[in-house]
């Protein structure tokens, strides 16, 4: 393993044993662990570091290299510290461990995404440390809390500190797996993203004696219809302009070109792909519904009276808050009159454009890694911190740079899944990336 190698893959092991797991609560993430670390390792190199924790231990890091030009571009290289919960349970290897297994790390965030954030932080310690002054301004971001919503992160930042975080450009998660199309290589790149709508639906009942089931109103088994007929909905397939921009990009063949620009058949076609793929396609071209946390119940001999049921709901471009609850109305039939909804997040789809000098410059630099590939436009069907700087007009794209080691496939099912891992060579393109887009865009 060379010296360059070596290095992001022990950053990236460290960052993963940090184990900074985001719950949602206030008091998890705890990101400060892998801030101290990150700080630990730029400092020395002349890059103006600066903290930022509007919360106890809920801090992000941000790193900059002055430009020597005002007018000349400027680019902020973002990843998150934070990672979801895991069960070790489901796991081969320790999801905390960190382990370096026959060239793959292993554990929760090799993926999402503590790879990029540690690529992203060699690549700036690099630069740095070789006495490079840009013309424009380069800042590195390691920022809390983005798989709760970026409250404590990103959104914070942007609403408190934007003079520290504000630039011409945004990277961040997740792009460029290799995908074989029609016309040769593609590197999608996150352009897009759908809209979150999280809420809360309270079903309620009447309480009783247990022993005693017979014509009670029963508020879990009225939810437990709720969820069965929320998982039984079927939205209508939105073919948008996102999705046939992607598609077209891609060069697929007609015989599946014109089967995924046509809502009828649309997720009939889905169930044939592979399984990451198909979730893929099928939540880029629909509203998506999943219940997925619920609370209720008292005590074992108490029939229930009251049952929390959370939803993870995402949208697409141009739906409101309307859209969504008449769709819930519709899901959920004769139901929607006991069901009371709350609705605890909301978020609109969010786009960036490509004809820009980022977009050019990722198309340049890519070439000497893949040559001949081309970039497609991609939404993702995550949120990701992205849509806090589209929201102030800035372009943001989600993107990395990946070997042909792992497929596609492999990286879709990765994602808050279990035997999430990543391969050294991934880490070391994704580095090398971020080194020339910075000297490409930057100058």
């Amino acid at each position: 393993m060379d010296a360059l190698t070596g290095e992001v893959t022990e950053l990236l092991q460290t960052l993963i044993r940090n184990a900074c797991v985001n719950d949602g609560t206030v008091g998890s993430g705890q990101e400060q662990r892998s801030v101290d670390v990150l700080e630990s390792y730029l400092e020395g190199t002349g890059l103006d570091l600066e903290r930022y924790e509007p919360q106890p231990g809920r801090t992000s890091l941000v790193g900059r290299i002055e430009g020597t030009d005002p007018d000349a571009p400027s680019l902020l290289l973002m990843g998150h510290t934070d990672v979801v919960p895991a069960n070790p349970e489901g796991w081969r290897h320790d999801p905390f461990g960190g382990e370096l297994i026959d060239g793959e790390v292993w554990g929760r965030g090799a993926i999402d995404m503590l790879n990029l954030t540690a690529s992203m932080a060699v690549a700036t310690h690099r630069l740095a440390a070789s006495g490079w002054r840009p013309r424009g301004t380069l800042a590195y971001l390691a920022v809390a809390d983005e798989e709760a919503l970026g409250t404590h992160g990103a959104g914070w930042l942007v609403d408190n500190a934007a003079d520290a975080v504000r630039s011409d450009y945004v990277i961040t998660e997740a792009g460029g797996f290799p995908m074989d199309t029609g016309r040769g290589l593609g590197l999608p790149a996150i352009v897009a993203e759908k809209g979150c709508h999280w809420c809360t639906l309270r079903i309620s009942g009447t309480p009783g004696h247990a022993s005693q089931p017979f014509r009670t109103d029963n508020a879990l088994v009225t939810a437990a219809e709720v969820v069965r007929r929320l998982a039984e909905y079927r939205p209508e397939t939105q073919i948008h302009d996102i999705w046939r921009r992607f598609v077209d990009s891609m060069g697929f063949p007609d015989e599946l070109r014109e089967p995924l620009l046509r809502a009828q058949g649309f997720t009939e076609l889905c169930e044939s792909l592979p399984l990451g793929i198909s979730r893929q396609f099928h939540a880029c071209t629909h509203t998506t519904f999943a219940p997925t946390v619920m609370r209720a119940g008292t005590k074992t001999n108490v029939i229930p009276d009251r049952v929390e049921l959370e939803l993870d709901i995402r949208t697409l471009p141009g739906q409101s808050g309307a859209d969504i609850r008449a769709m819930l109305d519709e899901a959920l039939g004769d139901l929607a009159d006991r069901v009371e909804i709350a609705v605890d997040a909301e978020d609109p789809a969010s786009a960036s454009p490509v004809d820009t000098p980022l977009w050019d410059s990722l198309q340049r630099v890519t070439q000497a890694w893949y040559p001949g590939a081309e970039l497609v436009p991609f939404m993702t069907a995550g949120a990701t911190d992205a849509r806090f700087f589209r929201r102030l007009g800035i372009t943001s794209y989600g993107f990395g740079l990946f070997s042909r080691h792992l497929g596609f496939e492999d990286y879709a099912v990765m994602f808050h899944g279990d035997d999430e891992r990543v391969d050294v060579e991934s880490l070391r393109l994704s580095t090398e990336l971020w080194e020339a887009l910075s000297r490409d865009l930057l100058g």
